[in-house]
């Protein structure tokens, strides 16, 4: 649119080949001085898309990434004068949408120039006040990532063949370990009950075949810092102490009170805990690295339970 402005063998290997690491980062360098007239200036809201929006497009594209330190808080982040600069000089902007960044819609509105813009929850039909988190979906990321390509070869026509071949690439090679690891975990622990901090898990989990049973508003709430209900901490401390979850999964960028007093809770139960984030993290890591550590700890927490299980210390007594 154009706008103003793998098992616990597996997993093990899988966990060596992500410490090695996929090459790239959230932002590409440029290009080669032989190609210089033919690099798309692109700038994305959440490095997330744009660690994405860098590796496909290569040496022909030049990726700024606004919200870059996992310390920030992408609901509530406060746009500078130096980021409308960037939107304002871009070719195209990736914009999460969903609510998630309206800021973004500010600032090219104030501008009188012209910039394609891929608003991810437009193009996957969720509207505001659903779930924003839309890179924890894998079908959405290739939805995302077939989108941002065929951006690229409309902006960059002469090197559309390149655009394909880094696409090609990325999916079959790049995403590897990540498609490997959320194969593994469904295959191995598909219908397995868990529990979460927030609405970001909510995505992820019915792709690993995962029975998320937190309830949804405690998620949402969580998530969107608004109040959560004295039932919903009742169910879920209810869950804790009679070991109905196998794992509880947190948001370790946003730990809450009530968050905290659950983490407390699922380590007196013995119930294993895994952690994700809102953003890469570190934050020069890959949007494949990061993903992929995630699903790795994920599993070995499923693996955990299971044998805490086995050994009899979660009795639920």
């Amino acid at each position: 649119m154009t706008r103003s402005v793998a098992g616990r063998l597996t997993g093990l290997a899988l966990m060596a080949a992500v410490t090695a690491g996929c090459g790239g980062g959230s932002t590409s360098p440029g290009s080669t001085s032989s190609s210089a007239e033919r690099v798309v200036r692109v700038a994305a809201a959440e490095n997330v898309w744009g660690s994405i929006a860098a590796q496909l497009g290569g040496a022909h594209a030049h990726v700024v990434s606004v919200i870059t330190n996992p310390n920030t808080d992408p609901h509530a982040y406060e746009p500078t004068a130096a980021d409308a600069r960037t939107l304002a000089a871009s070719q195209l902007v990736i914009e999460n949408g969903i609510g998630y960044d309206p800021w973004v819609d500010k600032l090219l509105s104030a501008d009188s120039g012209t910039v394609t813009t891929l608003d991810v929850g437009a193009l996957l039909g969720v509207p505001d006040g659903g779930n924003p988190h839309r890179w924890y979906d894998p079908a959405d990321v290739r939805t995302v990532i077939a989108r941002l390509v065929a951006d690229y070869r409309r902006l960059d026509p002469a090197d559309r063949a390149y655009f394909a071949a880094r696409q090609s690439s990325f999916e079959s090679s790049a995403l590897a370990h990540y498609d490997a690891a959320i194969a593994s975990i469904k295959e191995h622990y598909s219908g397995t009950p868990v529990g979460a901090s927030e609405s970001i898990f909510s995505v992820l989990a019915p792709a690993l075949g995962l029975d998320l049973i937190t309830p949804p508003a405690f998620l949402k709430a969580i998530s969107e810092g608004s109040d959560v209900s004295v039932a919903d901490k009742q169910t879920i401390d209810t869950q804790i102490r009679d070991h109905r979850i196998a794992i509880y999964v947190y948001n370790s960028q946003n730990v809450t009170p009530d968050v905290q007093t659950q983490l407390d809770e699922a380590e007196a139960a013995h119930i294993p805990v895994a952690t994700i984030t809102e953003t890469l993290e570190p934050a020069t890591a890959t949007f494949q690295q990061w993903q992929t550590r995630q699903l790795l700890a994920i599993e070995a927490a499923l693996a955990r339970s299971d044998a805490l299980a086995t050994s009899g210390h979660q009795s639920g007594d």
